[in-house]
């Protein structure tokens, strides 16, 4: 039997996406990790180890880069996990392909690497996009159970109005039909207050 081939680079709509890291700060009641172990155009997600910069060169020269609208990091981890490696890749795609670059992530990432992370992706990052998934703290830890605790709710605020002032778009995203019209009323004036922009996306992105 064929053994199943360690996912770095895969395709979801006409983005490629980048999956560097399975660590995670969070336990999220909703994630797709609990269910299944691939998205979009990929094998199993699963890493067993996580990819250098080498390697994630080797797997993007497999690929047509230019053919793809943006380069996203996300895949079956939080990507700021993988943060130094994360900024070495965005770097060689910016200089080999010139690709729009995005992060999908958790917002969470200056937690998680114990600094100010926003200023270091000046230039290399052209989007980020955080899950904001509810506009009250309370619910944000019985929904996505960080490790970090009560502070990590006011960290991803804190995370977007800092990124904004170094990444051109940063967005707030909710999922459609999980909070009410009341919640995604606040959901918009918390991205009004911080400058961000907001989201609301389809389940099955």
């Amino acid at each position: 039997m064929a053994e199943k081939k360690e996912t770095i680079l895969y395709k979801v709509h006409n983005n490629l996406y980048v999956n560097l890291t399975n660590r995670c700060p969070c336990a999220c009641t909703f994630c797709l990790r609990q269910t299944m172990d691939r998205i979009g155009e990929s094998d199993s997600l699963w890493l067993d180890h996580e990819p250098t910069l080498e390697e994630v060169v080797a797997a993007l020269k497999e690929w047509d880069v230019d053919s793809f609208d943006e380069v996203c990091f996300t895949g079956f981890g939080e990507p700021t996990e993988a943060f130094d490696v994360l900024l070495q890749v965005a770097d060689f795609i910016k200089q080999a392909y010139h690709k729009r670059v995005r992060i999908d992530t958790n917002g969470l990432g200056n937690l998680v690497n114990g600094r100010n992370i926003c200023p270091e992706m000046e230039g290399k990052i052209d989007a980020v996009s955080i899950s904001l998934n509810t506009p009250n703290a309370e619910e944000y830890n019985r929904l996505v159970r960080p490790k970090f605790g009560e502070q990590s709710y006011q960290a991803m605020l804190d995370f977007a109005k800092e990124a904004a002032k170094y990444v051109p778009n940063v967005t707030f995203t909710t999922v459609a039909t999980t909070l009410t019209k009341e919640e995604e009323e606040a959901c918009t004036k918390i991205c009004a207050d911080l400058g961000v922009n907001y989201r609301i996306r389809p389940w099955e992105d």
